[in-house]
């Protein structure tokens, strides 16, 4: 798919399999994890079990071989289904998060990590945010120390994803002390380890939405990795994660213009049904105009999605597009879902209506996993040229 065309046919194809996976879980199926908290279990199978989990995966571990393209167009059409981040924060970190194995790990690494990853047998979490570093990826505490055959880490990470659940974690630690380096984002290393309970302890964040993927604080405690768990060189662990910082930021974008769709499509339908003074609401233009404001602004931000997922799979640089898109996308997505439970007044706050879920998640994308005001920064600084603000 490239800016201003329909998708291939074998992106079409792509499209219509997923969502035959995506209708045998409707909107009450969504409700009743986000109400219990129940991880979807049933749908991780289902979409693990086509093959989709290694949609962007290299043929010789067992994916598909495809692009960020076909990866966000996939994502998009999850959270589209009306699964929204609940359906699509389950699957998210194996479609693209594993991506610095592919790009970084040993043949052996590869090898051993991924086909795993793809079958749905490891179920991997990300540990890189600190409580006490946030957005300053260069500043995290946790350390990585060398003993004899590799090393031992200690620390605390925070918002880390599915670590209820995972049995393998791929986190960032410091290996040289930050007053031994030249810059401060040198001596961080990336590990891809068992996730050993008795060192690692997670503990559930209570937060607004998405109940059913639950996100965690760690604290690790003399967490002992082998060199064969290093991913890529010793202290370039910033680097790599830089290389993964687009492809997430493009389906981020995806997956917030695919619940703002959903929750469009519901208000769409709810003004043409509710009947209020003898018409349709839908009729009054107080309803029409913010509808279809949220159309526009949505399939603007798709664009330029796709755009920033072309780009990257032509090799090309994408970084402005991306960060772009994420914002554009959580914007358009987030306003789409507003005016939907708008649109449906007073039953848009009730829960058997299923857009207050959709409300509630669209703020997701708005914060994670960069903020909006750091994507500002990043495109005045990068793209207009002015100077550094921070």
């Amino acid at each position: 798919m490239t800016i201003g065309v329909e998708p291939t046919e074998a992106q079409a194809a792509i499209k219509d399999a997923i969502e035959k996976i995506c209708a045998r879980y409707d909107d009450h199926y969504w409700l009743r994890t986000d109400e219990s908290g129940k991880f979807p279990e049933e749908f991780v199978a289902d979409i693990a079990s086509g093959g989709w989990l290694g949609v962007a995966m290299p043929e010789s571990v067992g994916g598909a071989g495809l692009g960020l393209t076909e990866a966000a167009l996939m994502m998009q059409t999850v959270a589209q289904s009306g699964a929204g981040f609940s359906g699509a924060s389950a699957i998210h970190l194996n479609i693209f998060g594993l991506m610095p194995i592919v790009k970084f790990g040993t043949k052996e690494q590869q090898a051993r990590f991924l086909p795993p990853a793809i079958d749905g047998t490891d179920k991997a979490c990300f540990a890189v945010t600190e409580p006490n570093s946030g957005l300053d990826t260069a500043s995290l505490e946790t350390r990585a120390e060398r003993t004899g055959g590799g090393y031992r880490i200690r620390g605390r990470k925070i918002w880390t994803t599915n670590a209820q659940r995972a049995n393998k974690i791929l986190l960032i630690a410091r290996t040289t002390p930050k007053e031994q380096v030249r810059r401060p984002t040198e001596g961080l290393s990336l590990f891809y380890a068992d996730f050993d309970r008795s060192k690692i302890e997670a503990q559930p964040i209570p937060k607004m939405g998405r109940k059913a993927v639950e996100c965690n604080t760690l604290f690790i405690e003399d967490l002992d990795v082998t060199d064969a768990e290093l991913i890529g060189e010793e202290g370039a662990g910033f680097k790599i994660l830089l290389s993964g910082l687009n492809p997430e930021r493009v389906l981020f974008a995806a997956e917030a213009i695919g619940l703002g769709r959903a929750a469009l499509r519901r208000a769409a339908q709810y003004a043409k049904d509710r009947v209020v003074f003898g018409r349709p609401i839908g009729q009054n233009q107080g309803i029409q105009h913010p509808l279809a404001k949220a159309w526009a602004e949505l399939e603007a931000a798709d664009l330029l999605t796709f755009k920033a997922a072309a780009l990257y799979d032509a090799g090309r640089e994408c970084g402005a597009e991306a960060n772009a898109a994420k914002y554009l996308g959580a914007e358009a997505g987030f306003r789409a879902c507003e005016s939907s439970v708008l649109a449906h007044g007073g039953m848009g706050y009730a829960k058997e209506y299923f857009v207050e879920r959709y409300f509630r998640e669209a703020m997701i994308a708005r914060i994670a996993p960069v903020s909006r005001e750091m994507i500002l920064n990043f495109i005045a600084e990068r793209v207009l040229g002015l100077p550094k603000s921070y």
